[in-house]
């Protein structure tokens, strides 16, 4: 089976200022996304737009700010959105799945492991899973933030082929598209000096976060592109390497499943700053960390916990699982080992 293609919808290309589907959208890109699962190549749709289409349902003309009511309009509006793309994958022949998600999922490494099993499956079975973050239940602590780094997440569990993050405009610009001077940027290498607008009033992304989640697919060995939701044959035409949009390369070296696990979705518990002696060991030996070469740390942990090892000037160099509490590192554990090596992943 062909690794997939995931394609992030958000809110402003799913449903319209009425809080009703954006159907002049949604159809013509299910029909792309039907095609390339007909021709082989399996396609993960993540998708916003459910608080979008629950606020009509709640009454409500704003995104609301209370969390409750942001709650209860994800779940008013969950229905909805599945119901949209139940129609519009099912009037070419095609499957949709429901699959919800918070951050707890990736951090866990056995529910990591049955979501991408859940989603292979879906796959093997020309489903389409329609994946969203579960509004309802996730709280700051265990949020993506957006659905374009819940694509990104997802694009790096399932080791996809691209992550397509669809928008209203054709990519990156220079500056707000539409302003004077504002020329596309092809090569997400020049992205960041972009300046960027603020995001819609029904979404919580905008072109920076797209960027940001774009960048973190790279860094896992993911190509990702940043382009047009509104455009014919953006999809097939992306797929099969044609220019659209904004463009990131793979720029990660290929990884384990664990490592990438490690890397992006357990979450870390506390950050560990270590000597320089320390940091060659890790770095340039390949070693494990070894509690004697801890300067300092900013939280407690216990074994188990996911922790940022920095180097001596603060700099991020590894994340890893941690095989002592933070009260051992000190005292007669200290020649203990950290974090195995086995158990640690170089950034």
């Amino acid at each position: 089976m062909r690794q997939p293609l995931v394609v992030k919808f958000g809110s402003s290309l799913v449903a319209d200022d009425d809080g009703e589907p954006r159907w002049a959208v949604l159809r013509p890109r299910a029909r792309e996304i039907a095609l390339l699962v007909e021709r082989g190549t399996p396609v993960c749709v993540v998708s916003s737009g459910a608080i979008a289409l629950g606020l009509r349902r709640l009454g409500a003309a704003r995104r609301p700010r209370r969390l409750p009511r942001l709650q209860a309009a994800s779940a008013l509006g969950q229905a909805e959105l599945q119901r949209a793309w139940d129609s519009a994958l099912a009037a070419h022949g095609t499957t949709a799945a429901q699959v919800l998600l918070t951050a707890a999922e990736t951090a866990d490494r056995r529910a990591y492991v049955n979501v991408r099993s859940a989603l292979a499956e879906l796959f093997a079975i020309g489903a389409v899973p329609v994946v969203n973050e579960n509004d309802a239940t996730a709280t700051d602590e265990i949020s993506f933030g957006d659905n374009d780094m819940l694509a990104a997440h997802v694009a790096v569990l399932c080791r996809a082929r691209l992550l397509v993050l669809l928008t209203s405009a054709e990519g990156v610009f220079t500056s707000s598209p539409g302003t004077s001077g504002a020329t596309l940027i092809e090569d997400g290498v020049g992205a960041r000096a972009a300046v960027f607008g603020a995001g819609t009033a029904l979404g919580r992304g905008g072109m920076a976060s797209k960027v940001g989640a774009a960048e973190l697919a790279s860094a896992g060995g993911i190509p990702a592109a940043i382009a047009s939701g509104t455009a014919d044959g953006v999809l097939p035409g992306l797929a099969a390497g044609e220019a659209h949009g904004t463009r990131f390369v793979a720029s990660g070296a290929p990884q384990s499943a664990f490592k990438l696990w490690l890397r992006f979705g357990k979450q870390m518990a506390a950050r560990v700053r270590i000597d320089e002696g320390a940091r060659r060991a890790l770095v340039d030996r390949g070693a494990s960390l070894l509690a004697v070469g801890v300067h300092s740390w900013d939280g407690d942990f216990i074994a188990g916990d996911g922790i940022e090892i920095l180097g001596p000037d603060g700099t991020p160099i590894a994340k890893g699982i941690s095989a002592l509490d933070s009260g051992e590192i000190q005292g007669r554990r200290r020649n203990a080992e950290l974090v195995h090596r086995d158990r640690l992943v170089l950034l």
